[in-house]
């Protein structure tokens, strides 16, 4: 009867501790950094998992848990957002989260959507719709090619390729599928016969859009699978004469009393944190220099000044602190917005992506900031794809919404800093070598 009590008031005490938030948190403070990271690491691929398209196995452009997409559709998906989920399901199936076989038929499925689907001089549109493969708008004349959102799925696509090359039978076949993809990207035709490339072009509007892409900000990637190609690779001087501005790229500032060496796309000599992350999910910054920059050097202190400023707070939002910091482009007060570290750019919101995926960067402080959401804030922050895109505890609004962009860096780059897997099938690919050797790099393979 006493043992009977006993195991009651046990179970009682468990039931009270997970519904109870002071004594949840004191229970989950006992978890381990590594457990942790698997944590969200796992619970983050999930949304290029389970929350995927059905129809063509990509990743849908958001996931909002409540059902009301509003102007959106659920059908529609994104190019960028996608390769990052690829590279999340090749960490996954190196976890065991899925097994080989999954993964390779979720890959096939994929590969049917792409070379199906519509493109322009082999380029990529930023969305399509996932059951018909039809281009869907990003703005009013964004309804064709977008280079920049393509190189993101072609990084994750050549990390799949050398995942992939040395595989089974059915798996080479796959690869060799990636490499006519690969080999089908005009990317010099989107120099619109200029020393620059341009990031959209519409069978429409033509180049109306009109953006040379000049650095620095998210598209140095962009660059460098351009100088990779086999088949329609651009000159060096490309690389030098656009996207660094003919050495203007370069400056000598300070952000919260941090040096940054780079001139970016901002007012304020500083921009939103996914700057640091997409390029350099499947290109390893760690050693990566040219004449311009080290790449980790800089992405640290970039991400260091974001976090300096968080903790400064000079709006004096709730919440602001240590623990809790990172600026980035997401969902926001006022819809979607490119957050900065700047008072007119700074809406009060935090976005989890921010923090967590400059783990590579700032390992101490990024699990702080991973901690803190889990423990403190994980009632309100944390769902069935990891933790929500974007909050405010000024307003108290913790909306159940995911973007796919946001959440791919997260799980992709807390593997890289866990194993540094997708760094290193990437930049074992012998294409995207020869590139970096094009434009006089210096790096190194492996982590």
């Amino acid at each position: 009867m006493k043992t009977k009590l006993l195991l009651f008031l046990i179970t009682l005490f468990l039931i009270t501790a997970c519904n109870n938030p002071k004594e949840r948190n004191q229970t989950v403070l006992k978890i381990s950094d590594e457990a942790l990271m698997d944590s969200v690491q796992r619970r983050t691929f999930l949304y290029f998992w389970d929350g995927a398209e059905p129809v063509s196995g990509m990743a849908r452009e958001r996931y909002h848990v409540d059902g009301d997409y509003g102007q959106y559709s659920k059908s529609t998906v994104t190019s960028g957002g996608s390769g990052f989920g690829i590279m999340a399901i090749i960490a996954a199936t190196e976890r065991g989260w899925i097994t080989r076989a999954q993964a390779l038929e979720r890959f096939e499925r994929i590969m049917i959507f792409l070379e199906n689907a519509d493109s322009f001089h082999g380029v990529f549109p930023h969305w399509w719709n996932g059951e018909t493969g039809e281009t869907v708008g990003f703005s009013d004349k964004d309804n064709g090619g977008d280079l920049v959102e393509t190189s993101f799925l072609i990084q994750g696509l050549l990390t799949l390729h050398q995942y992939y090359v040395n595989g089974s039978e059915s798996e080479k076949a796959l690869a060799a599928r990636i490499d006519t993809l690969w080999r089908n990207v005009n990317w010099n035709w989107y120099r619109n016969n200029q020393n620059v490339l341009f990031w959209h072009w519409s069978p429409e509007h033509d180049w109306g859009m009109n953006h040379p892409i000049k650095g620095f900000d998210e598209c140095l990637i962009t660059y460098i699978l351009a100088a990779c190609s086999p088949t329609h690779g651009i000159p060096a001087y490309v690389y030098h004469e656009g996207w660094a501005r003919n050495g203007d790229i370069v400056t000598s500032v300070e952000v919260e009393g941090i040096p940054l060496h780079l001139r970016y796309n901002s007012t304020a000599n500083i921009g939103p944190m996914f700057w640091a992350h997409y390029s350099f999910l499947g290109l390893n910054p760690n050693g990566l220099i040219d004449r311009y920059a080290d790449y980790f050097k800089e992405m640290r202190n970039y991400t260091l000044a974001n976090r300096a400023y968080c903790i400064r707070n000079p709006n004096g939002w709730e919440g602001f602190s240590e623990y809790s910091w990172g600026l980035t482009a997401s969902y926001s007060v006022r819809g979607y917005f490119a957050h900065e570290p700047y008072q007119s750019r700074d809406l009060g919101v935090i976005a989890p992506t921010a923090a967590l995926s400059s783990i590579v960067y700032t390992p101490e402080y990024s699990m702080q900031v991973m901690r803190h959401f889990y423990e403190d804030l994980g009632d309100r922050l944390w769902g069935k794809f990891g933790f929500y895109d974007a909050f405010s505890v000024t307003e108290d609004w913790f909306p159940q919404r995911y973007l796919a962009i946001d959440q791919g860096p997260i799980t992709v780059m807390i593997e890289n800093h866990r194993t540094g897997l997708l760094w290193n099938l990437f930049m074992s690919h012998p294409d995207v070598q020869k590139g970096l050797e094009i434009l006089d790099f210096e790096y190194r393979i492996k982590n």
